[in-house]
């Protein structure tokens, strides 16, 4: 066989060759299907989920006189599994909730919910009451949650769910849902109008001539990200409580320096203020959410 007939053989393997992956990365990323698992995990159990009222939240859980509280919930019609993942122990859950959210990102994704720590509720409440997977009973202050929406080429509508957590025997979990919701469901903030606006994220702040920022990394990425689309519009409305020795204007005067501190942080991370819009509020914002509460600045990302 000639030389020239093996280079036109090989380039013609290659060609199929790249194009069979192409295709199976585009199949991978199709909204109907399963996420990857994280690398550095091990299948433990899947559930199969199929129920008209399948329950999904929205905001943090609580538990009051035994029954689940949360500010947005649903129960809804849906269709799917659940998988229960364990982390290695060179891995870690930040690294899992990373790659999740990388897949979501490339389905484009709309995330309509995460929390992370103490912000969650209590692990106990995801673990047995809201997913029914004992072993995800954690520590209060090491888990996180999320909850994004996407649609497929068909029209049929995505929900995927990602719990993390670390036990006390610092073992690591990773539960994912991979939903169907049936046409018709409501599903809450999931829809066309909603999808240019992401937030708030709130960031309680301390101090006076200078403050510190309780701010979770994933949240700070999570902005540093949608930031890099042109046209991005990063809003930071400032929140303070009128103390009981301060005037209104003092209040509002405080909310506005802390405000502008949090901009300036946002700067030096790749937020150019020209993006930034800072809107001060003060003491006049009232909420039941018992999350939106207090000395804090809520950021929202608004696209193009």
């Amino acid at each position: 066989m000639s030389n020239r007939l093996l280079k036109l053989l090989f380039k013609r393997f290659l060609v199929l060759t790249l194009g069979f992956l192409a295709f199976s990365n585009v199949s991978q990323a199709a909204p109907e299907d399963m996420p990857e698992a994280y690398p550095q995990s091990t299948l433990e159990g899947t559930v199969r989920i199929q129920s008209s009222g399948h329950l999904v939240l929205f905001s943090p859980v609580r538990e009051i006189n035994n029954e689940i509280r949360s500010e947005s919930l649903a129960r809804l019609p849906v269709t799917g599994e659940g998988r229960l993942y364990r982390i290695a122990r060179d891995s870690s859950r930040e690294e899992a909730r990373d790659h999740y959210l990388g897949l979501l990102r490339q389905r484009n994704a709309q995330i309509l919910f995460e929390c992370s720590s103490i912000r969650c509720g209590r692990s106990n409440v995801w673990a047995n009451q809201i997913f029914n997977q004992a072993v995800l009973y954690g520590r209060d202050a090491t888990q996180d949650y999320l909850v994004a929406g996407t649609v497929a080429e068909d029209g049929s509508r995505w929900l995927t769910l990602v719990y993390t957590v670390t036990r006390g025997n610092l073992r690591e979990y990773v539960w994912v849902e991979h939903l169907k919701v049936e046409s018709g469901a409501t599903i809450p903030g999931f829809g066309i109008g909603t999808s240019r606006v992401e937030g708030p994220i709130i960031v309680p702040w301390q101090g006076g001539v200078t403050y510190r920022f309780d701010w979770q990394a994933t949240d700070r990425r999570r902005v540093t990200d949608l930031a890099r689309e042109e046209g991005t519009v990063v809003v930071l409305v400032g929140y303070s409580v009128l103390e009981t020795d301060e005037s209104f204007a003092e209040s509002m005067e405080r909310a506005r320096l802390a405000t502008e501190s949090l901009a300036e942080v946002l700067s030096k991370t790749g937020v150019s203020r020209n993006q930034q819009e800072i809107i001060v509020v003060g003491p006049a914002g009232v909420f039941s959410d018992p999350d939106r509460q207090g000395d804090r600045v809520e950021v929202i990302v608004i696209t193009r």
